[in-house]
Parts: structure tokens; C-alpha cells; sequence
């Protein structure tokens, strides 16, 4: 299989990373104004264990070092392949949570909120389990990217007001409900591979490649549950069904399966650099999506357009704390 032996290209793929983690929500907002985002989390699943089988039948076949796929999954234990379904079913709840809130307040709100809050949760976690890297550097780190995050609900909640949207308060509920979900399905995954060793996997552990196929097949069984249960039961709007899933339009379809492959090909650059390029800098520079997301939000998508002159000061000071809280949090693994 292929294995990212080079420093250097390890950091560009985690750069890849989060470019790709930051930029799928496009693809929802490209269709939303004619389908819902119920409908579209359908196609961005598939197009999510697309990615995955590609990435296994090419990449994670290929070479004599490590194990093809097909030979490694047949050889993993139980619990390892139990673990990384799980894995995918935590982050499918949180993701699916996500992608409403994006539906209902835009990316420069949900994003920065979830995945800020995602990011300060999951290094407090780490950091318990394994009391590594400058504490000081660290936790300033955290506090300004959770400052960071309140800015940016306070800008949301002050844009709404002015421009008479309603619903504030629920979205970013949502948002933070996805955030806290979001930080703990990673140790699912990474508890039925061997992160240590990619050339020669422990018997019973699964390659990178492996584990994200079996992360992707828990993200569309359990979508299975999740999404029927948002159609029927919306968090905004009328009740769907799935014929207007079956009339949708080829090209709109491939929209969220486009939207699936790009997170998906983010998260396996995430997966096979995380080795070599080391936990904080894949770590942090994965998280930097949130600021990707946010740039989309604000200066393409236009999400606070017609803002006051403090909800654009807000926004810029929430831009700022974010930039030097990752900083920190990468300099404090350093």
C-alpha cells in the first residue's frame, strides 16, 4: 500500500486536509435553494464510501509494504472492525447535526461553533490521556480559540436580530451539540488500527485504508436511521419523503456525492499522513478547516452581508483568535 514516508509531503497532505474538511459544505450550499439538506446528506454518504473503496482498491493496494486491503480486512478481529463502525456511526450523528446547522445559519457559523468546539474538547482529551506537549502554550491556545467561538455567536446572534431571521438560539444549539459529538468518535477509529506501524500493522489491526472503508460503511448504515428519522421529523421545515430523493435531478445527485468525495479524500490524506507528519501539526492543521469554512462563509457566500460595523468587527477579532489559538495549540505539540 502506499505510505507517506516523507516529512514534507505528510504536511502537504495534511494541508489537503484541511482545505478539503473546509470546503465540501460548498457543495451543499451550491443546491440548497431547490434540496433540502436531508436530501443531499444521501448522496454526500455515498459519495463518502466512494471515496473510501477508491482509496482501497488503488492506494491501499498498491506497493509490497504493508497489507493490500482485501488481505487486511480479512485478517482484523472483531472488535477492531466494531470499533471503527462505531467510529463512523458518532461522527455521522455529528455530522448530519452539522450540515443542518450549515443548511440553517451558514458555514461562518456552524463550523467555527461545532468544529471550533470540537477542536477545544478533543485537545483537552488528549491532553488527559496523555499529558503531552507545553500546558501554557496549550491551554492559551484552547481559551482563545474558545473565545473565538463565543464571538462568533454573539456576531451571528446580533446579525440575525437586525435582519429579522429567526431561530438563532437553535442553530447554535445544534452547532455545539455536533461539536461535542464531532471530538469523540476519533478514538474509535484510531483504537482498531495500528497507528504506530503502517509498513508492518499489528495481526488484528487495520491499515489506514482499511479502517476508513469500515468507518464509511457505519456512516451509511447507520444514515439509514438518522436521516429518515430527520425526514420525517425535520428540524426545520415540512416533512419529506424519500420519492423526492428517487425525482431529483442526475446533476444535483452528483453535486453531494462530489460533496462526500472531497471530505472523504481529506480524511484519508488525514489518515496516511498522521504517522509522519506527527499528532499536532495533522491535528492542527486538519482544525484549520474551520477557518476555511468561515472564509467561504463570509467572503464568498456573503453570510454577513449588510452587517453592522460590530458584527464585522466581531467577525474579524473572531478570525484573529482563531488563526493564533491553532498557532499555539500546533507550537504547544511542537
Amino acid at each position: 500500500m502506499f505510505i507517506v514516508e516523507n516529512y514534507g509531503l505528510a504536511v502537504l497532505f495534511c494541508i489537503i486536509t484541511m482545505l478539503c474538511w473546509g470546503s465540501w459544505a460548498n457543495t451543499q450550499k451550491l443546491v440548497q435553494r431547490e434540496w433540502r439538506f436531508e436530501l443531499f446528506y444521501w448522496d454526500y454518504v455515498w459519495g463518502i464510501l466512494l471515496l473510501a473503496l477508491i482509496g482501497a482498491f488503488t492506494m491501499g493496494s498498491m506497493g509490497e509494504s504493508g497489507r493490500p486491503f482485501l488481505a487486511d480486512l480479512s485478517q482484523a478481529e472483531g472488535g477492531n472492525i466494531r470499533s471503527a463502525l462505531i467510529g463512523g456511526v458518532v461522527f455521522n450523528l455529528a455530522n448530519i447535526l452539522l450540515t443542518a446547522a450549515i443548511a440553517g445559519a451558514g458555514m461562518a457559523v456552524a463550523f467555527p461553533v461545532g468544529i471550533g468546539l470540537a477542536l477545544v474538547i478533543g485537545v483537552l482529551i488528549n491532553y488527559l490521556m496523555l499529558s503531552k506537549g507545553d500546558p501554557v502554550l496549550l491551554f492559551l491556545g484552547v481559551g482563545l480559540v474558545t473565545v473565538a467561538i463565543v464571538l462568533n455567536a454573539v456576531a451571528y446572534g446580533k446579525h440575525s436580530g437586525s435582519t429579522g431571521k429567526k431561530s438563532v438560539g437553535k442553530w447554535i444549539i445544534v452547532s455545539v451539540i455536533a461539536g461535542i459529538l464531532m471530538s469523540t468518535f476519533y478514538p474509535f477509529v484510531a483504537a482498531g488500527m495500528d497507528l504506530e506501524n503502517f509498513v508492518s500493522p499489528a495481526a488484528g489491526k487495520m491499515t489506514p485504508y482499511t479502517a476508513f472503508v469500515v468507518f464509511a460503511v457505519g456512516i451509511v448504515v447507520s444514515n439509514l436511521l438518522f436521516n429518515t428519522i430527520l425526514m420525517r421529523r425535520p428540524l426545520e421545515g415540512k416533512p419529506i419523503h424519500y420519492g423526492e430523493y428517487v425525482k431529483g435531478r442526475f446533476s444535483i445527485h452528483l453535486v453531494g456525492i462530489l460533496g462526500g468525495c472531497i471530505w472523504g479524500l481529506g480524511n484519508l490524506f488525514n489518515l496516511i499522513a498522521a504517522g509522519k507528519a506527527g499528532p499536532a501539526i495533522s491535528y492542527g492543521l486538519g482544525q484549520g478547516a474551520t477557518l476555511v469554512a468561515a472564509l467561504w462563509g463570509v467572503l464568498i457566500w456573503k453570510e454577513f452581508k449588510g452587517g453592522s460595523k460590530s458584527v464585522n468587527m466581531l467577525v474579524a477579532a473572531m478570525f484573529v483568535l482563531f488563526v493564533v489559538g491553532l498557532g499555539l495549540v500546533i507550537a504547544a505539540g511542537g
